[in-house]
């Protein structure tokens, strides 16, 4: 379905009563019965998952599995896949300026891309009454995943060109597929961008935003928005990178103190968060998930410009009890 999203950001900035727009897709596996190695390598479990998330959940939007194994797979890495995880990434495959200089951009449609892509394009036939985000992950993380997240961080002082070598490689990669999830209908992206939370301010300019900006200038317009996610701990620190990389949408995890962060985001941006996937919808009680929602909104919906969402992805098995403790929170605070 067709949307002018730059109007629904700014209905969203405007109404008093906000639905939650929390990072929900994979617990969807429970409801289905199947498991999350099923889930990922099917388009129409996914569609179906996100049918039935939308049909049970009162969110602001669809959003798609954030699986940030998908596009390091595509460019040849390997990947771990288990029954009840979010898939991740092993080793690496670029550790020389040689290897860097080789590698190939993929195709789409390499890897599991295509059935994601093929996910969302029937998801939008299903969900019609809400925007359909999709999932992809963000420049500098995709190039952490091929140079190895822990010596990325490392190659960003002691080898600059290769990192930017590989940078360049994923945001071309990324924009031929953000633009391919537009043609399929899709109302927009949701950019996963932790490992930027770790870079200081100066490396976080360097080697994510102005990749960033790049996707973003070249995917978004009037029907296609890039909501971008960090959950890492230097997010306030380098906010100021942040919030200039044109996204009007921005999604921020539990290792920042969310009522601090939205001092620093101007009004007319959406900032969302922060309620902890692992300790509070993962592990947490149906009780401490309600208190900790309420808690955030508290410190926060006095900003016209907030929406209460989870920190990052809800985790596979996080228990439904504790899922709608967390809306039933949200319908509490509004009706108070």
């Amino acid at each position: 379905m067709t949307m002018n999203m730059k109007q629904w950001v700014a209905d969203v900035i405007a109404s008093d009563k906000k639905e939650a727009l929390p990072v929900l897709s994979f617990p969807s596996i429970q409801k289905m019965g199947i498991t999350v190695a099923e889930l990922i390598n099917s388009s129409d479990k996914q569609a179906e998952g996100m049918k039935i998330i939308a049909d049970s959940c009162p969110t602001a939007a669809s959003v798609s599995l954030m699986d940030l194994s998908l596009e390091a797979e595509a460019f040849g890495s390997t990947i771990r896949v288990s029954d009840d995880e979010v898939p991740t990434v092993i080793g690496c495959i670029v550790s020389t300026e040689e290897e860097a200089d080789a590698l190939k951009v993929p195709e789409i449609g390499a890897g599991r891309t295509q059935i994601y892509i093929d996910a969302i394009e029937k998801a939008c036939k299903l969900i019609t009454d809400r925007p359909v985000l999709a999932g992809v992950i963000g420049p500098f993380s995709l190039a952490g995943r091929l140079l190895d997240v822990s010596e990325a961080l490392m190659y960003c002082y002691d080898e600059p060109d290769m990192v930017h070598t590989v940078l360049q490689k994923a945001t071309e990669f990324l924009i031929n597929y953000c633009n391919e999830y537009k043609k399929v209908g899709a109302n927009g992206i949701v950019m996963a961008e932790p490992l930027a939370g770790l870079l200081s301010p100066a490396l976080a300019q360097e080697f994510s935003a102005d990749y960033v900006k790049q996707i973003v200038d070249a995917v978004q317009d009037d029907n296609f928005i890039v909501v971008y996610h960090n959950c890492g701990n230097t997010a306030v620190k380098t906010i100021d990178t942040i919030v200039t990389n044109g996204c009007l949408m921005y999604h921020f995890g539990n290792a920042i103190n969310m009522a601090e962060m939205m001092t620093h985001v101007p009004e007319n941006l959406v900032a969302m968060g922060n309620v902890d996937p692992a300790g509070e919808f993962r592990n947490g009680t149906a009780e401490s998930v309600y208190n900790r929602t309420k808690e955030v909104m508290n410190e926060c919906c006095k900003y016209k410009n907030f929406v209460i969402s989870s920190g990052c992805d809800i985790p596979p098995m996080s228990p439904w009890e504790n899922i709608n403790a967390f809306f039933q929170a949200v319908d509490d605070f509004y009706a108070e």
